[in-house]
């Protein structure tokens, strides 16, 4: 490889950590348990510890599909070049950095897509307006789905007209039927469920057969856990969606770091697996979690909404549920929305909510993606233009 594209890997792949040591400092390494810290069900460095390591895991099994449409799908007609690569990452993980440091979770697929797509534009490329579509659809949803069903679980379990020894091991089951079907980049395209199914030559039915058995097992598994003791159980079943969540969150995320470097690597001719690429990633992502996480756990665990147990469990599940489908279609989608969004739809159900830092959050998203937008068209052209 000679001198000069060595150079420019170097400096890519530098703002790529970059990137992904922002985002693990920011949206998937302090949203995930932010929750879970609210209600006191974990300490803030220890949930800096464990999603940093379960967001590697996340980043290596799941982070294919989001990846694949950050480098290749926000614009046509053009790949992007190393330099425009290098701006759109700077440019972005600036953005989130300043998030990190000032409190306020700022959007990371917002300002990774503005980025990325405005330094695709400049560089001549056509917007890519079917996948606009898709993720505007996903980014205006995940408000009213997520906080939509945030609320409504944790009226249920508030007012009390299911037991608790009944709803709570039922929401565990829903869980173990989505966690049956998630997809992982080892088994290839036809998830988890399927690829027993498969194994076994059980076909569609057997598919819903193993999704029914994992959710029969989880739910038993909680049920028996209440009957012992019901608030440990609740504390259990909180600190594994939290870590469920801090999986997806690695999925989901290692692709805004990696995406544009896939150009680089067909370019050049490299012939580097996927998966060790999402494992670099996946390790700046840990090292923003550990480094620096803390500060964005405490300000999404406490200046948002109080919860407690029951309010952070209805917060976690859409959470979970809406990340995986992100995953699955291929959509860049930040964290920092997901959890904001479910953790005021939980507290909203007994009227805990900041409403001032909730609108400053909402502005800070939208500028995030139009200020990164213009901010990428406006550097690569002066860039370029030198």
């Amino acid at each position: 490889m000679e001198v000069g594209t060595l150079a420019t890997f170097v400096a890519a792949g530098g703002a790529s950590l970059f990137m992904a040591w922002a985002i693990g400092a920011g949206s998937s390494g302090s949203t995930p348990f932010a929750p879970a810290v609210g209600a006191n069900a974990v300490s803030v460095m220890r949930a800096g510890f464990f999603v940093g390591i379960l967001g590697l895991f996340g980043a290596t099994l799941q982070g294919a599909n989001v990846t694949e449409a950050v480098g290749r799908e926000l614009v046509v007609g053009v790949t992007l070049s190393p330099t425009a690569a290098i701006v759109a990452l700077t440019i972005a993980a600036a953005l989130v950095a300043v998030g990190v440091f000032t409190g306020y979770p700022v959007a990371t697929a917002f300002t990774v897509t503005g980025a990325v797509v405005g330094t695709g534009l400049a560089l001549g490329g056509d917007p890519a307006w079917g996948k606009y579509r898709q993720i505007l659809a996903v980014w205006t949803l995940t408000p009213v789905v997520g906080g939509g069903a945030a609320y409504g679980t944790a009226r249920l379990l508030r007012r009390g007209e299911v037991p608790e020894r009944v709803a709570v091991p039922a929401l565990a089951g829903l869980v173990g039927a989505v966690l049956a079907n998630v997809e992982f980049v080892l088994l290839g395209p036809s998830g988890e469920a399927a690829a027993v199914a498969e194994t076994v030559g059980g076909g569609p039915g057997g598919r819903a057969a193993v999704t029914i058995l994992v959710a029969a097992v989880v739910a038993g598994a909680l049920l028996s856990d209440m009957r012992a003791d019901e608030a440990a159980a609740q504390r259990h079943f909180l600190l594994a969606l939290g870590g469920l969540v801090a999986f997806s969150a690695g999925g989901s995320q290692v692709g805004l770091a990696l995406g544009p470097l896939l150009p680089l690597v067909d370019a050049a001719g490299a012939d580097v697996p996927l998966v060790a690429l999402l494992f670099g990633g996946g390790v700046g992502l840990l090292a923003g979690s550990w480094t620096a996480a803390p500060r964005m756990i405490k300000a999404i665990s406490q200046d948002y909404s109080s919860l407690g147990p029951r309010r952070s469990i209805a917060a976690l599940i859409p959470s979970f549920v809406i990340a995986q489908t992100a995953i699955f279609l291929g959509v860049p989608i930040s964290f920092n929305e997901i959890i904001v969004s479910a953790v005021v739809g939980a507290g909203a159900s007994a009227g805990g909510v900041s409403a001032g830092k909730m609108s400053y959050t909402a502005l800070a998203w939208v500028c995030s993606l139009l200020g990164a937008g213009a901010l990428g068209y406006g550097v690569y052209t002066a860039v370029a233009a030198l």
